[in-house]
């Protein structure tokens, strides 16, 4: 049996709820579970909740706390959730620190409560990415995978994309 790929949970779009009496959304328990369920996930994982927020909410010392876990973590492969508009933040402390792992960021840009997520198949490439790329720290985004270094959320199309193509 292979090594578990950890995945580290830290909020983000792809966990919010939606409050349908005043429209807010909000966090509540991590969907990954009921998501790895629906995918028929069969790789071995390990699931931890490091922390439920939004992305434009975590600071630098949240972030200090996802890099002691993946330092700290016994395995090599680990899989984030993460927020989607400060993703390549959080990739880039992993980058400049962390290079004897495989680390993939991942998210959505809808709510999986909303049953029209993107998150599932963010989720079912970034598993994949993980156990096939070297050592290293990536984004995973709508099927594509971008390096630490080399990438950018373009707020106006919606798309995580290279810096230098």
């Amino acid at each position: 049996m292979t090594e578990p790929i950890r995945i580290f949970v830290t909020g983000g779009t792809f966990d919010k709820e939606y409050n349908e009496r005043d429209g807010s959304l909000y966090f509540k328990d991590t969907h990954l579970h009921e998501v790895l369920k629906l995918g028929r996930c069969l790789a071995p994982v390990e699931v931890r909740t490091l922390m439920m927020v939004d992305s434009l909410e975590m600071d630098d010392e949240d972030r200090g706390v996802i890099a002691t876990q993946c330092r700290k973590c016994p395995r090599e492969r680990i899989l984030i959730t993460h927020g989607t508009d400060t993703m390549e933040v959080t990739a880039r402390l992993l980058g400049e620190g962390i290079t004897d792992k495989t680390i993939v960021l991942t998210g959505a840009m809808i709510p999986y409560a909303f049953g029209s997520s993107d998150g599932l198949f963010n989720l079912g490439s970034a598993l994949a990415f993980v156990q096939s790329l070297p050592h290293g720290v990536y984004i995973a985004m709508n099927g594509r995978c971008f390096r630490w270094d080399n990438v950018r959320k373009n707020r106006g199309a919606g798309v995580f994309e290279e810096l230098d193509p």
